[in-house]
């Protein structure tokens, strides 16, 4: 009898104190698991019951086929099923006959036909009557089918007149032409063959390609559904009187959209850089500059969630001349002109163009209107024109069919304007990253809804798996722990979310956790970018690094020492003996300010490794010029984490 009572006291005392750890931990069994204790009434197995997202997969979001008119025209010739198929992992031949294969196949995949024209160029091509009863049709189809120079040239030629605003109307098919319907019909077709739930996601989606005077505000539009519902409308275009460049009316068309089917869309704007100041303006300049409404600032925030923040045509995230103190801001950079080079790009330009000026503009107008148009999270993408998107740089296939592997495609000059003084060469274009999502699971409504709520990042080519939440209570003790996401959300929220009000005395902390690509180079470090708006109204930001590889110390200016640098370019290669293949740690914001808007986001950067033309120089014995780089730095942008007062 006097064992039963003491059976029954002791279970009593275990289960106040099993309470009491739930009370100090807010319920959290990954803290628990970490103190090496286990809760009576939840399962012993970490990864039971998991709820919050625990696959992370790596995806394109942005790339063209044949059946766009600025790629097969240059000599494009993979139709949207090979682009699939090499997507997924198998080998194909490529424009230019040679045989090409990615090193690990995409998880999900968007393939992003812009939609003027759509369909057009194949009756260029084939010379169909209507193509050849027009000047400027036949002029492009005899271009196009001289291949080789001739059709590069016209293709750039075709881009700057659509630009411009003068491409002939019979060359520009929109929604009524038939040829327009078929081909929407059979991209979202191919699409729909090729989605294996599980294993290879095919998200249907589009380009709208707005151009303003050849300034660059294009949008990737991404549905979530499959055809029963994008088959019920017609893309929107950018030409009048059916289309629009005018975003505000993308947006109309997206809720349009939503209404009839009962779907789910979005749209992401890309290249920000060659917008010449027009993307993230601080006013409506389809409104002769007038101040944005109400109204413009929740619609833009609805429907925009994301940006693409770097591509083969240069990195967006910041500049120099508008982050002086950021070491690392000259990445990749594109800052010459506007998309078709008919416009030169001044220093006033610059915040309109650049993804950190944004972030900190947006939380400006917050600030005054209650709204942030600008909060963005981050995704990759390549805008590659030849249906192969190879982000790896010992496997880079080009932008355009006219780049895939020679030993000219370097020093080719692409584009000029002798007026301007402007041109720039083949080298310049950059290895385009992926896009890295936390999903439930590789469907299409996972990786879409993922997307959506910003819990994305994007990198420059690596597939570097990154962590990052934000809270108030994080210590040290749970970053030693393997169960990070389960104490990340838990205790915080993941990136691209917002932070709840501070509780008095306390700032924000982070839970940072990077780790290398299994077949890729170590880390040099991570940084945290803050953007914040101080008691002045003045937007400001700063770069801290939090965790860094090796012994290195911050100088008295705070600066840290260079990783160093182990490539051999006479292979080219590099040695994983500097670096660290993980880094990880918890970081509290040292000049938090309750009062203050602000967003935080990590910045993990590589150490240095062979650029892709330093492959190219030793595979195809080039000289290549002084000017031509031949190292990188490889990383990845977290979305950020956003607080509100």
């Amino acid at each position: 009898m006097l064992r039963k009572i003491w059976l029954v006291a002791a279970a009593a005392i275990n289960r106040v104190i099993t309470a009491w750890r739930f009370a100090v931990c807010a319920g959290s069994c990954a803290v628990l698991a970490s103190m090496g204790l286990h809760a009576a009434d939840k399962p012993y197995s970490p990864y039971a019951d998991r709820e919050f997202p625990t696959k992370l997969l790596f995806g394109e979001t942005h790339v063209h086929s044949a059946l766009s008119a600025d790629a097969g025209g240059g000599g494009t010739k993979l139709m949207p099923r090979d682009v699939y198929r090499f997507a997924r992992g198998d080998q194909v031949m490529s424009n230019t006959g040679q045989p090409a294969r990615l090193a690990r196949a995409f998880d999900f995949f968007a393939l992003t036909e812009h939609t003027d024209g759509m369909g057009a160029i194949t009756d260029v091509l084939r010379g169909a009557p209507n193509i050849m009863a027009d000047e400027q049709g036949k002029y492009f189809h005899q271009q196009f089918t001289a291949g080789g120079e001739a059709a590069k040239k016209a293709s750039v030629e075709l881009i700057k007149r659509f630009s411009q605003g003068t491409l002939s109307p019979a060359l520009n098919y929109q929604p009524g032409n038939p040829g327009y319907k078929s081909t929407w019909e059979d991209l979202v077709s191919a699409a729909e063959e090729f989605n294996d739930p599980g294993k290879f996601t095919t998200l249907i989606a589009y380009e709208w390609t707005s151009l303003v005077k050849g300034n660059n505000l294009h949008r990737n539009v991404f549905f979530r559904d499959g055809p029963e519902r994008a088959l019920q409308v017609l893309p929107m275009t950018m030409t009048p009187p059916q289309g629009s460049p005018d975003p505000r009316d993308l947006w109309k068309w997206l809720q349009s959209y939503e209404d009839k089917t009962g779907g789910d869309v979005i749209a992401i704007p890309h290249n920000p850089n060659l917008s010449n100041g027009i993307m993230f303006a601080l006013q409506n300049d389809f409104e002769n500059g007038a101040p944005y409404t109400a109204d413009y600032l929740k619609t833009r925030a609805k429907w925009e969630p994301l940006v693409e923040i770097g591509q083969t045509k240069g990195d967006s995230e910041t500049h120099p001349l508008l982050s002086p103190d950021d070491e690392f801001a000259d990445y990749e950079r594109w800052d010459w002109a506007n998309l078709d080079v008919t416009e030169k790009k001044t220093p006033e330009m610059l915040p309109g163009d650049y993804v950190r000026s944004a972030l900190k503009n947006g939380l400006a107008i917050a600030v005054e209107q209650g709204t942030n148009p600008f909060k963005l999270g981050f995704v990759g993408g390549s805008d590659i024109h030849t249906g192969l998107s190879t982000s790896f740089d010992d496997n880079f296939f080009g932008a355009f069919a006219w780049m895939e592997p020679s030993p000219e495609r370097s020093l080719n000059v692409v584009k000029s304007n002798k007026e301007l003084g402007i041109s720039y060469k083949g080298w310049q274009y950059a290895t385009p990253g992926p896009t890295a999502v936390w999903a439930t699971e590789n469907t299409r409504g996972a990786v879409f809804d993922a997307l959506e709520r910003r819990e994305a990042y994007a990198t420059t080519g690596p597939r570097i798996r990154v962590r990052f939440f934000g809270g108030y209570d994080f210590t040290d003790t749970d970053i030693r722990g393997r169960n990070l996401a389960r104490v990340g959300y838990a205790k915080g929220v993941p990136m691209g979310a917002d932070l709840a009000s501070a509780p008095q005395g306390k700032s924000p902390n982070f839970m940072i956790w990077a780790l290398r690509d299994p077949d890729g180079a170590n880390l040099d470090r991570v940084q945290v970018i803050k953007g914040w708006v101080d008691s002045k109204g003045k937007t400001r930001e700063r770069v801290f690094d939090v965790v860094w590889a090796g012994d290195r110390q911050p100088d008295k200016n705070g600066k840290l020492p260079a990783v160093g640098d182990t490539v051999d370019l006479s292979v080219p290669t590099w040695s994983n003996s500097i670096g660290a293949p993980e880094l990880a740690t918890v970081w509290q914001d040292p000049e938090f300010d309750a009062d203050s808007h602000a967003f935080y986001y990590l910045r993990v950067i590589e150490i240095p490794t062979p650029r892709w033309t330093a492959y190219d120089r030793i595979r195809m014995g080039v000289d290549m010029p002084e000017e031509i780089r031949l190292k990188t730095q490889e990383r990845a942008y977290t979305s950020p984490i956003w607080y509100a007062p």
